[in-house]
Order: C-alpha cells, then structure tokens, then sequence
C-alpha cells in the first residue's frame, strides 16, 4: 500500500469544494458532480469497470476468477457537512482505490469480485435525509419519504437528482439483492475521543447505535420578571432544565451499556430578559446499542416529566420524531478483524457506533464490518478535523488484509 500516493490523491479530491472554511461539498451539487468525475476517472485507470446508479452511488468493480460470486464490497462517501474536515467518509473511499491499486500492483487475482462503492448522500445537511445512497442500494428508501425534500435554498431533490441526469422515480433501479454481496467493509475516522484516549489505533465496531427522539413543549405561565413573586411562578425554563438534569443522570447510570442522551435544541419563549419564560420546545436524542438501556432512559425520562408537571404544574407535551432499531456488526467479520489486529500487534478495542454510517444499511444485505481509526480530540464535521497518515495506514492494512481474506487470492 503506497500511503504517499493515497495522500495525494485524497488531498486532489478535497480540492472539489466550494467557498468557505474546511470542505463543503454538499450532496447532489456541481461540486460535488465534479468530485465525483474525477473519482470515476481513477478507477478506469485502474481498469474498473465503473458505473453511477440511479441514486447516485458510484460503483467501481474489479473482476474475480469467478465473475458470478459474490462481491466483496468496500466504500463510504465523498460529500461532506458544511464546513466539514478533509476525513469524513472521504479516508473510507480512497481506501477502496488504493486497496484496488496495490492488488494491480502485486497481480492479485481474487476468486470474488471487489467492489470499491462511493455512497451518494450519506449526510443530511443538505436535504435532512442521511445515509440516501446506502438505503436505496438495500431497499430501505420510499419515494414518498424523498418526493418533498428541499434544500435550504428551495431546491427539491428531485431538481438537485434532474442536474445530475438522474430520475427520482427510477430511484428503486438501485436495489440490489442479497445475493450480490458475500460482505462489506468500511474504514471510517472515529469522530469521537475514545480511541485516542485509550491509545488504540483501531475501533472494531460491535454494533451501530439507533437513535430515539422527541419533540417536548413544556408550557407554564409568562409573567413579569420584576412583579410575579418567585412563588407563584410557572417558569416553563426551570420546568425545562429539571428534565435535561435527569435525562444526564440517568444517562450516566447507563454508561456502561454506551447509552447517551442530548437535548441538542431548546427555545425559550417569548424570550425576553424580563419575562418569566412561558414556553420552552426541547429536542432529545437517545441513542445506545441496547434496546433495554434505551427503553430505560426513556421510561425515566417520562417519569420525570410527570414529576415536574405537578411539582411545578406545568404542561408537557411530547411528539416521538423516531425510533430506530439499533444494528448489529457481523459476528464472523468482527471476529476476523481481531484475528488480524491480534497478528499485527494492532492495538484495538470493540466499540458501539454512536454515530449512523452506510454500514447499518448494507448490513441488510451482508455480513457488514465497521472499522475506527483515531479522530485527533474527538473534532469531526469541522475544519480542525484530522487523523494522522500513520494512523491511516494502519487502518488500510487491516482492510486490506480482511478484503483479501474474504476475496480469497488465486495461487
């Protein structure tokens, strides 16, 4: 594996952005369109056979001895967040070439077919919907979740697919079936603190975490700050900041399951210095591996909120937004991978996914392996993001020697 030459290649890639700090190549733009020409153009120098599917996912195939196995499928996605890092997805799929490179290098033939698959859409920034690539290849998008989205600019996505001669209504031509893929590996910055301040250089994820959200109004009184004595208040915020507390409290308890919990949006209303608040709308999101810890989080969460609506008589109201099984990494492949980091003396660790990757949707399909490399202070979808070139190497070996495993070489 030539780390010198992924470098290159992967700094050239990030040069398709637009204006502003960091990279910002959002899904479906002309940036991102070009971004992707010149990805199709270096997997036809390596020979592929490439092609762009009706969603959008860009699928480079090197044929196997025997063409009609299955695939051993590799990739992740080149478009990023607003004002994203050079890493993000973008480390997974240049990954993918420089992995078909060094086989072309050492005349590696493998009995099955790789395929290198760069996901369309996997960030929601631009049109709220993660992951768009991956969930149409496994069968898990409906037009009718898609046919309204728009972008902050009132640009629908079916206008976005039409500018990149695509057809939103042949959406379900990217589905393929099970019988395609014998596995599929990503490679993916870990965009947390964990491994770095654990000194491992490999996360081994066990599992992808669902997540669980609702929407809270909390109504009580708006009054004035300077006449309504403290005692005869209804104070939607203080109401509002109970609820967060013991949302953290419980989260903790259930750290060792790796369950957390966020309230990531509160708008205090009317939102004047001098007047008590009146109404307060919370956002919550829940996520874990284990259904019972997430279940727990969430029955006391709502016996919290019953506690705080009589204590300070208050009315809360709650929307659930989603509730979203989490997904489990392939037993085999896990074990593979620790099989290989134990012979390379990698130092790892088995980890659950906070995050959503394209892993969790084709591991509808396969068995799926999700691989960690170090995030430098946990930074990701930020300008400041980084992980070494070391620390990439050592993640190239690992898939590098798990695709060639599960591909098996022709003596």
């Amino acid at each position: 594996m030539n780390i010198k030459r992924l470098q290159e290649s992967l700094e050239k890639l990030n040069e398709y952005t637009d204006g502003g700090p960091g990279i910002n190549r959002l899904a479906y733009t002309n940036t991102e369109k070009q971004a992707k020409e010149y990805l199709k153009g270096l997997f036809e120098q390596e020979g592929l056979m490439v092609k762009m599917d009706a969603v959008g996912n860009i699928i480079a195939r090197r044929e196997g001895a025997n063409p009609d196995l299955s695939s051993v499928a590799i990739g992740s996605h080149i478009d990023s967040v607003y004002e994203a890092g050079r890493f993000d997805g973008t480390v997974g799929v240049m990954t993918g070439l420089e992995l078909i490179r060094s086989m072309n290098e050492q005349s590696i033939t493998t009995e099955h077919p790789v395929e290198v698959i760069s996901f369309a859409s996997e960030e929601s920034s631009r049109f709220g919907m993660a992951t768009m690539g991956s969930k149409a290849m496994a069968g898990l998008l409906n037009p009718e979740d898609i046919s309204d989205l728009t972008d902050k600019d009132d640009i629908s996505l079916k206008d976005a697919f039409r500018e990149h001669s695509l057809d939103i209504d042949k959406m379900h031509e990217a589905r393929r079936s099970s019988r395609e893929f014998k596995s599929f590996l990503e490679l993916h910055i870990e965009q947390g603190p964990v491994l770095e301040n654990e000194d491992k250089q490999i996360g081994i994820v066990t599992g992808i975490a669902g997540p669980t959200r609702f929407t809270l109004q909390i109504s009580g009184q708006a009054s004035h700050s300077g006449t309504t004595p403290m005692g005869y208040r209804h104070d939607a915020l203080l109401g509002a900041s109970e609820v967060a507390l013991a949302l953290e409290s419980i989260a903790h308890s259930e750290a060792s399951n790796d369950t957390v919990a966020t309230i990531g949006v509160c708008e205090v209303k009317p939102g004047g210095m001098n007047i008590v608040p009146g109404e307060v709308d919370l956002k919550v999101d829940i996520r874990g591996t284990s259904a019972a810890s997430r279940e727990k989080v969430v029955t006391y969460l709502f016996n919290t909120i019953k506690s705080v609506e009589r204590s300070r008589q208050l009315t809360i109201t709650s929307s659930k937004l989603a509730d979203e099984p989490s997904v489990d990494m392939s037993e085999d492949t896990i074990a593979s991978l620790q099989e290989i980091c134990d012979s390379n003396d990698y130092a790892y660790r088995l980890m659950p996914s906070g995050a959503g990757h394209d892993a969790m949707n084709m591991a509808r399909l396969c068995p799926a392996g999700l691989v960690f490399i170090p995030s430098k202070n946990g930074v990701s979808h930020n300008p400041e993001e980084f992980t070494s070139w070391e620390q990439i190497e050592t993640g190239i070996n690992l898939m590098e020697s798990q695709v060639l495993k599960s591909a098996k070489i022709v003596e």
